[in-house]
């Protein structure tokens, strides 16, 4: 369950980062003093110890029976509502989960609406979905965020005409506020099994609360052992000491890199497709934590080698503000040689008996080389392999380094005012009542 950052790459050594140590100490001290805070945003700090455990259980024992019952699971949510889960779902099962036959697969598929507004995408997930089995999860703090309360509306209508209102129910799973909003007032009417969204813990900080957990859960991967992967996690980084805490490092370094540097945008880059959806969901939980009062790094992402052959030359020769955190996977799951080929007219005999992914890690290293070369400095984020609990451990990571950005940069890390701006336009241009 390794996790560690070499900064090797990134023209960073350990005393640029010991001038940010008083600092570090101050914002370390103020995220645990509001950790407790029902009020505040931070109960994500030590959510892998203080979590709801009963919960927990109905979580694993609500997926036993979407397991049993369902082919599908449709998980309804936008941004941190589905990001989460889905990038950990992707990493931790194969890359085509839901192309293998049942036996093969042995858990539900999981389809995701209500992240868009397009009828063509619901059109084609409705004929997706045909006479097979399925339950839905809707996840929504409030019940009214335009994209999933009409994706909601529309498979609640579907599952009520496919199996009548009282089994409907059944197969109706919502993830709300514990007390209040539309979704909460629908489910306690209509008796559908609820579960939590925390009160101090923000949506992109959510994965590992319900709102990620059941359907994660449902996919058939073990929660436990994810939970332990961000739990040693929360362990490891406990140490205000900058020196002996590589998620502080990296905090700190990617400030270094862009106040010194002028390195204002940021590409999380990967080498295995599963990792994509990693990349989705951090770049949600860093844009909409930095990205305010004219402020922030611009969170992009790759996943190489495939976007060598399309931004590979923008990052190599293009504008020069950008810097990369690579995700640096040491032991791969699996394995496959490259066999002779006796006319070799595609001239790769020379990788003959090499593995695939000794080719994909010398193709990681050069890239190394030549992006430093070019004046884009690289952070390396070495992990073992994925499994639950490396995921786990890396998710707590990314949480905790972007919190201690945010207090670096001097903005809030945990609100999202612009995201309300757009929807005051489209509800006036929909002629919304009160707008």
């Amino acid at each position: 369950m390794t996790v560690n950052i070499d900064l090797s790459k990134s023209g960073i050594d350990l005393k640029d980062l010991l001038k940010y140590k008083e600092q570090i100490e101050i914002i370390h001290k103020d995220l645990n003093r509001r950790a407790n805070d029902e009020k505040d945003f931070v109960g994500w700090l030590e959510l892998p110890t203080n979590y709801d455990k009963k919960e927990f259980a109905r979580i694993k024992a609500a997926a036993k029976r979407i397991r049993k019952d369902s082919d599908i699971l449709v998980v309804i949510g936008i941004g941190g509502s589905y990001l989460g889960a889905r990038a950990v779902i992707d990493a931790l099962t194969s890359n085509f989960y839901n192309m293998l036959p049942n036996k093969v697969r042995k858990f539900p598929k999981i389809l995701y609406a209500g992240n868009n507004l397009s009828a063509d995408y619901i059109n084609d997930l409705i004929e997706a979905i045909g006479d097979s089995d399925f339950s839905v999860n809707v996840i929504s703090k409030s019940g009214t965020t335009t994209e999933p309360a009409i994706a909601f509306r529309i498979f609640r209508e579907i599952l009520e005409s496919k199996y009548g209102i009282e089994e409907a129910r059944s197969r109706i799973y919502v993830t709300t506020d514990k007390e209040r909003g539309a979704l909460k007032q629908l489910a306690d009417k209509e008796g559908y099994e609820q579960f939590v969204i925390p009160d101090n813990v923000g949506g992109r900080y959510s994965v590992l609360t319900a709102v990620g957990l059941l359907p994660i859960a449902s996919a058939g991967v073990d929660i436990d052992r994810l939970m332990a992967g961000a739990r040693v996690a929360q362990e490891k980084y406990a140490d205000s000491n900058l020196k002996y805490n590589d998620c502080y490092k990296y905090a700190v370094a990617r400030n270094i890199l862009h106040k010194s540097n002028k390195k204002n945008i940021e590409i999380l880059v990967n080498y295995e497709p599963k990792m994509h959806y990693f990349t989705e969901w951090w770049k949600q939980l860093y844009g909409e934590s930095e990205g305010k009062d004219l402020k922030g790094i611009f969170p992009a992402g790759v996943d190489n080698t495939t976007d060598l052959h399309s931004m590979g030359q923008y990052i190599q020769e293009g504008r020069r503000e950008l810097f990369e955190t690579v995700i640096n996977i040491n032991k791969p799951s699996s394995s496959l040689k490259i066999n002779v080929d006796e006319d070799n007219l595609d001239g790769i005999n020379y990788l003959s008996g090499k593995d695939l992914n000794y080719i994909n890690k010398k193709a990681m290293e050069g890239v190394v080389e030549a992006h430093t070369s070019g004046d884009v400095p690289n952070i390396i984020v070495n992990i073992e392999k994925i499994n639950e609990e490396t995921i786990g451990h890396l998710i707590y990571f990314f949480e905790k380094a972007c919190a201690i950005s945010g207090g670096i940069l001097g903005v809030n890390p945990f609100n999202q005012p612009g995201v309300e701006k757009y929807k005051t336009n489209m509800f006036k241009l929909l002629e919304k009542p009160g707008y």
